[in-house]
């Protein structure tokens, strides 16, 4: 008897599952139902994204692919790039250049040529022909000279934008260190804007800084972005640094170049200041309100900047151990333009101006601001 209640009670619970194991089956027909429904709503937003983040790729992927190796980079401009043998009376010297136009104009340092009694130029496949030159600029250490006899053929090279270039940007050096020829080294922009002193009191503004390795002979040559065009004249190297080289950079040699093959000179603006980077702590002991611009030092007699009424440091004071004049003018802007280093000054005046050409001074003088214009005149 109690085996037949033990049978009946297992047959009850099961038809009990059962009965729960259907409406859950149903619960998740109806459930699944609902989701296609939603799923089937959501399907064109889904497919949109998909296509939205191929795309993207898919131009990423393009831009790379279409980037030019170094290889295919060096045999485009290889036959452009050409060695300087300079012979002076006190020996020898090697350089290197490139190729400007197809009349055989040569971009090179004026370092390389100076002194120059005769001068070969010699190209990738050996071929050398005899140079002369055309013009110098002491101030930009930049040259051209001139093959006497040019070929049919010649490849000038094109000139990039030095001012479009980035931090970081890659950069590519070709020429002959050592008088190891058609040598390539590749770096970055290491940082822009520059100072580099001629070694007459001037400085040639805005060159660019890289590591890629430019040694002795290499001088003349150019640095090249990825598309293979001329954004710098390789110039230096830092004697107390590794790895450190310096450009004049292309924005300054397409305005002084075209001169120098129809003058033989450049012929550069002149204020007649000179001056420092102004900062918190000149400012501080200098007593300015304003805490970037250049502090003029000293004006130059009878220059623009004297007949402006421009007016130079008064005393001297001892800032960080360092003693600097202060008590002149601060130039915080040119023509509207804010002027926050010297280096924004030279650079504005080597690349925005003329001799002749009359700019808008903004000044601080006792912590009032002044528009002043002055008449640039010719650089001594």
């Amino acid at each position: 008897m109690a085996s037949r209640k033990a049978l009946g009670a297992v047959f009850a619970i099961l038809i009990i599952l059962t009965g729960l194991n259907f409406f859950f089956l149903n619960g998740i027909r109806e459930e699944s139902l609902q989701i296609r429904q939603i799923l089937s709503t959501m399907t064109p937003v889904t497919v949109e994204r998909t296509v939205t983040q191929v795309s993207y790729v898919s131009t990423v992927v393009t831009v790379q692919a279409a980037r030019a190796s170094y290889s295919e980079i060096y045999e485009a401009v290889k036959d452009s790039v050409v060695l300087i043998r300079v012979f002076t009376t006190g020996g020898q010297g090697l350089g290197s250049g490139f190729v400007y136009d197809t009349r055989g104009h040569i971009i090179t340092n004026y370092h390389v040529i100076r002194g120059a009694t005769s001068i070969r130029v010699v190209f990738a496949n050996g071929d050398m022909y005899a140079a002369k030159v055309v013009g110098t600029d002491i101030d930009s250490d930049l040259a051209v000279i001139r093959i006497e006899n040019p070929p049919s053929g010649l490849k000038p090279l094109k000139l990039g934008n030095s001012t479009a270039l980035k931090i970081g940007e890659e950069v590519i050096a070709i020429g002959n260190p050592f008088g190891l020829e058609g040598t390539l080294t590749t770096g970055v922009v290491s940082q822009k804007g520059r100072l580099l002193p001629t070694g007459r009191g001037y400085s040639i503004p805005g060159v660019i800084q890289t590591d890629a390795a430019i040694n002795p002979g290499n001088s003349g040559g150019p640095l090249l972005n990825l598309q293979g065009e001329v954004v710098g004249v390789n110039t230096a190297i830092e004697a107390t640094g590794v790895g450190i080289g310096y450009a004049v950079p292309s924005s300054i040699v397409a305005r002084v170049v075209p001169s120098l093959i129809e003058k033989g000179s450049y012929q550069r603006s002149w204020m007649g200041v000179s001056g420092i980077t102004l900062d918190m702590d000149i400012a501080a002991a200098g007593g300015y309100a304003v805490k970037k611009g250049v502090l003029i030092s000293e004006v130059v007699q009878n220059s623009p900047a004297q007949k402006a009424g421009l007016r130079g440091g008064t005393r001297n004071v001892v800032v960080n151990g360092i003693p600097v004049r202060v008590g002149g003018d601060v130039i915080v802007a040119i023509d509207n333009q804010p002027i926050n280093s010297i280096d924004d000054l030279i650079t504005y005046l080597e690349e925005k101006t003329s001799p002749g050409q009359t700019i808008n001074l903004t000044i601080v003088r006792n912590n009032q601001t002044l528009q002043i214009p002055l008449r640039l005149e010719t650089r001594p």
